[in-house]
């Protein structure tokens, strides 16, 4: 309780003592005091070293992360940036001139490392490994060649040269065309506009006239018919995959001939006046719970 001061009648009241934790503290001192700290080590030379413990000495791991979950990716990790920001100011080309490189996937990288890495992650990766890649290939430095070595692929597909095809000695071009599972091989000859496939009139392979100017389309397309004699070779799917399989392998073998038929078999978007390029469409499949690759059942509140 805060204490109470009485003072007698006609008599002023006395001043309060003055509370000292009130008052201000000074926390520096003018008195010297000795240092507290040990006294420093000699690390020159071995004598003053105290004796190592052996009681209490552990293994250091070389890799900083070593007690992490995925310690390889991680060192991968730290040493394609380290290696960033050390060649960073070399001089770079654009990502169009830069020698093409195809880097492992996410699947070879996890059989390389033998760790679950995500496939976020490794793509922060794959983006140093394009970052480095742009660096100009006359100031590429050794080091960072061998480092970039382990990500590619065992095969590079841009390396691979494609043979251009050639008129043999009786006159035939060959030329090989892919539609859903279909697959034709073509044989161009000059002649008469004469057309076999399996051996067998067109007609008996193709009921539809749909399917048979769909075989033929890049020869009507250039008005080609009656000046060459097709022979094919079809396999797989259905009668119109093979018709369209026909088209692109009957435009390949036709280049062949006449190389400056290129623009107008190339020319239009539509399938059937472009026969230049591959119909990558197939048909979707089915989902589980779904009729069809995209139809529900019914639905049926009771």
């Amino acid at each position: 309780m805060r204490p109470f001061y009485q003072c007698p009648k006609g008599r002023a009241r006395p001043a309060r003592p003055r509370q000292n934790h009130l008052l201000p503290r000074s926390f520096t001192s003018t008195v010297f005091r000795p240092a507290i700290a040990a006294p420093p080590i000699s690390f020159s030379s071995q004598e003053n070293l105290p004796p190592p413990n052996v009681k209490n000495a552990r293994v250091v791991p070389a890799s900083p992360s070593y007690f992490s979950g995925r310690p390889d990716f991680t060192d991968n990790l730290l040493n394609l940036q380290a290696l960033l920001r050390k060649y960073q100011t070399l001089p770079t080309v654009t990502s169009g001139q830069a020698p093409r490189v195809a880097w492992r996937t996410v699947s070879q990288y996890r059989l390389l490392v033998g760790e679950p890495v995500r496939a976020s992650k490794y793509h922060q990766v794959v983006e140093i490994l394009k970052r480095l890649n742009q660096i100009h290939p006359a100031v590429m430095p050794r080091e960072l060649h061998q480092a970039m070595q382990i990500y590619k692929r065992d095969v590079n597909p841009y390396a691979v040269i494609k043979q251009p095809s050639v008129v043999d000695e009786d006159g035939r071009a060959c030329g090989i065309g892919r539609r859903k599972s279909s697959s034709a091989k073509v044989y161009l000859v000059p002649g008469e506009g004469e057309v076999l496939v399996n051996g067998k009139s067109i007609i008996n392979i193709f009921g539809r006239i749909h399917d048979r100017e769909s075989a033929l389309w890049a020869l009507k397309a250039t008005n080609r018919v009656d000046k060459y004699n097709v022979w094919a070779l079809v396999s797989g799917g259905g009668t119109t995959g093979q018709a369209e399989a026909l088209t692109l392998g009957t435009a390949k073998a036709l280049m062949v001939h006449e190389p400056d038929l290129k623009p107008a078999l190339r020319r239009g978007r539509s399938p059937m006046t472009g026969c230049v390029t591959r119909d990558p469409r197939r048909v979707e499949r089915k989902k589980p719970g779904k009729l069809k690759a995209r139809k529900m059942p019914a639905w049926v509140k009771r």
